[in-house]
């Protein structure tokens, strides 16, 4: 896609207000030293350096709207605890806060990575612990429907954030759409969800990836581009989205649109990935905001292609900022084809010595 039109779309995204309506985890990084091996079991001992909690989740997808340079309004329902406000503080200053909702007595969704590595070494995951709140009753889900109601006001789009707590439910997403019909507001409004990808239909798009797609189908994928293919027409199908946007690690990603030929969009730089986790969230923010600057599927996809190259080069729970995508855009530039620059040359005036 030509990199002019990239470029203009990253200008366009500043200032544009989307609505991340669900979960949010404190992702928690432990970092260490391996010092040796354990005497009582065949296990590393290592030596504590420091802990790191983030944003992740919906949290991830919102601070990577503002780290972009639009403005997140981030509607969501965590506990009173410690955790809570470590993943608070680790919110963007772009992120709106007025729609989180404080439960007392409510546990925050925590995910644990012990990251390891030598003195001279990257660190890297040797385990993850995930204690995922997964009691959500009727209190918090009516906090998070009210205090979503209000985010969608004033929000050029959406995003609808489903790690599986059980605080979000596809039926939130049909009543948020319906009140933005009510209300005769045609925005874009998008799904993650790890789940049931199945469940959620009529939005505008998802944006799963390979194995998400695989768990939904009961079917394996890997290299073969038919299988992908049916794959990808049958959730078209079965969801009635306007566009499923497949993220394949290394392979890419693969864009379906009902009437159109299916994209396949490699990746940008290089395939030796630093680490994807929350690639998935940034993709989803990228894609939402080049929607709800009025960008076609094809031109949201490829942005967002850039969006997760970029991020999955860094460490961790991380954003992609409009600086780094304009300049992942600009190492990769590509020009019209040669009967197109033809053509725009003899539209150009001549000059007259």
């Amino acid at each position: 896609m030509d990199s002019a039109q990239l470029l203009a779309l990253i200008d366009a995204l500043r200032g544009r207000n989307v609505a991340v309506i669900g979960d949010v985890v404190a992702d928690e990084f432990v970092y260490g030293r391996i010092a040796r091996v354990s005497r009582e079991a065949p296990v590393l001992i290592l030596e504590y350096d420091s802990t790191e909690v983030v944003a992740g989740a919906g949290g991830n997808a919102a601070n990577n709207v503002a780290a972009l340079g639009g403005v997140a309004t981030l509607a969501a329902v965590v506990g009173d605890d410690e955790p809570a406000q470590r993943l608070l503080e680790s919110l963007h200053s772009g992120v709106n806060r007025r729609h989180l909702t404080r439960l007392r007595g409510r546990r925050t969704s925590i995910k644990t990575r012990i990251l390891a590595g030598g003195i001279h070494s990257a660190k890297q995951q040797v385990v993850r612990i995930d204690r995922v709140a997964q009691d959500m009753d009727g209190t918090a889900r009516e906090a998070l429907e009210r205090t979503a109601m209000a985010a969608i006001r004033a929000a050029d789009a959406v995003i609808v954030s489903d790690y599986g707590s059980g605080l979000i439910r596809p039926g939130l997403a049909r009543r948020l759409r319906a009140a933005l019909k009510h209300g005769g507001r045609r925005i874009p409004v998008l799904v993650d969800t790890r789940y049931r990808l199945l469940d959620y239909r009529g939005l505008t798009a998802c944006t799963p990836n390979e194995s998400e797609v695989e768990q939904a189908l009961g079917i394996r994928i890997n290299d073969d581009l038919q299988v992908l293919e049916r794959a990808g027409r049958e959730i078209l199908e079965r969801t009635g989205m306007g566009a499923v946007l497949i993220t394949r690690g290394s392979r890419g990603m693969a864009l379906f649109v009902p009437g159109a030929k299916t994209q396949h969009i490699p990746i940008v730089g290089s395939d030796e990935i630093a680490d994807v986790t929350g690639a998935g969230d940034t993709v989803m923010a990228t894609m939402a905001l080049a929607l709800a600057a009025g960008a076609s599927f094809e031109a949201a996809a490829h942005l967002a292609n850039h969006a997760g190259s970029v991020v999955v080069m860094k460490r961790g729970t991380a954003t992609v900022s409009a600086d780094e995508l304009r300049a992942s855009v600009k190492a990769h530039a590509t020009t019209p084809p040669a009967p197109q620059r033809r053509a725009k040359a003899e539209r150009r005036p001549k000059r007259h010595g």
